[in-house]
């Protein structure tokens, strides 16, 4: 992903950054287009992932969707030029300003997570004379086999309706007639790379889809959400995700009747390796039981190591650039030099700003560069100015080919 004259001009940036191959970026958004459009299949991009307005703005030139969780995120979505058509609102605590900014934008759809938020997006919609179209959200208690805190198809989770209360949830839709029903929607959790998941999800849909048509309600759209997660491990020979099992599951499992349509909401699985986060080693600390690489990038920078103990593939770019300006067959290069162990961890006053412990890497330097990668979902949109410190900027590759 990183060559010399790349890596050049990461000596010349001030670091931290986010450095985004927009390559990366497009070529991982082909393969999705060309995946979901065998079987006419629509997209909407998770917002909450990454809103890079460059990355944004690629996303929208592809013509996806876009699956919002704030009142911001749908302003966000309407200003970079998504159809308003295609953007969904989900979330389960929509305030009364966020329902009523996407009733003023006519969005096509709110995700509806609660009873209770039915009468409340109703009594809004009258007030404005609207009808609003909405989906229920239905907790359909698969698990997901992912780290707890991004598990969200549980009965024990926050989100979605239980189908213990879906009597309930007939009972209001009857009642509100500034409603118009379209369909049924669900989301299990995020980073999911086993596809027998989403086979059992297809299955609970298409018992969900019997529920309601038996109560007398025709739906038009199944929203499987998404969660398709990537290769944190093998970025470079797994860059692009394995689109066409995924959409192909839902092909093969899906009860899906003539007119409907099913929708998907990706996010990770859309940008994650498109960026990397570029730092610099600031110090190394050797000790009896603990070398320590500090770079002047933290928490504050990427918070998804700290907050899910998540996996992200570390490297010394510095060391890499000069195995490659010696050859392959020099000696002691990062591929032939005895390897050592550090903690990499970041400047800020937490014990728990540690991004990897016991990281193999090429003997390190003050001032080497060094790469996070795989961090272009829930990572920049994640940074924060804890210490007071600068917020992270972003770098792009030149060309998109």
């Amino acid at each position: 992903m990183f060559n010399n004259n790349t890596i050049q001009r990461f000596n010349d940036t001030e670091t931290p950054f986010y450095y985004y191959d927009m390559g990366v970026l497009r070529n991982t958004l082909d393969a999705c287009r060309d995946a979901s459009s065998k079987y006419g299949f629509h997209v909407h991009y998770a917002m909450k992932a990454n809103f890079n307005p460059k990355v944004v703005d690629m996303i929208q030139s592809f013509g996806f969707g876009a699956d919002c969780v704030s009142g911001n995120e749908v302003k966000s979505a309407m200003e970079h030029g998504f159809d308003k058509g295609k953007v969904v609102f989900a979330g389960v605590g929509k305030s009364d300003k966020e329902i009523n900014l996407a009733l003023d934008a006519d969005i096509f759809c709110f995700n509806v997570e609660s009873v209770q938020e039915l009468e409340i997006i109703n009594d809004l919609a009258k007030a404005k004379n609207k009808v609003a179209g909405i989906a229920i959200r239905i907790n359909p208690n698969v698990d997901a086999h992912t780290h707890h805190y991004i598990t969200t198809g549980l009965d024990e989770n926050k989100f979605g309706i239980n189908t213990w209360q879906l009597n309930d949830v007939a009972e209001t839709l009857r009642k509100c007639a500034n409603l118009k029903f379209l369909g049924i929607h669900f989301h299990i959790g995020s980073q999911i790379t086993d596809m027998e998941v989403y086979r059992s999800l297809c299955i609970r849909i298409n018992e969900m889809q019997d529920w309601f048509e038996n109560h007398g309600f025709a739906i038009k759209i199944l929203n499987t959400g998404g969660g398709l997660g990537v290769d944190y491990y093998n970025p470079d020979t797994n860059t692009i995700p394995d689109f066409e099992s995924y959409f192909k599951v839902f092909s093969k499992f899906l009860n899906v009747k003539p007119g409907q349509e099913v929708h998907f909401e990706l996010g990770r699985a859309l940008v994650a390796q498109s960026a990397s986060l570029i730092s610099r080693v600031l110090y190394v600390k050797n000790g009896q039981k603990k070398n320590f690489l500090i770079l002047d990038a933290g928490m504050t920078e990427l918070m998804r190591p700290m907050l899910y103990q998540a996996y992200h593939t570390i490297e010394n770019l510095s060391r890499e650039r000069e195995a490659k300006s010696e050859g392959a067959d020099a000696p002691d290069t990062p591929h032939t030099a005895p390897q050592i162990k550090y903690d990499v961890v970041g400047p800020i006053c937490e014990s728990t700003d540690c991004f990897r412990k016991d990281v193999d890497l090429p003997q390190s330097y003050r001032g080497d560069l060094i790469a996070i990668r795989t961090a272009g979902a829930y990572g920049e949109v994640m940074a924060s100015n804890y210490n007071l410190r600068d917020h992270v900027q972003s770098v792009y590759s030149e060309t998109a080919d």
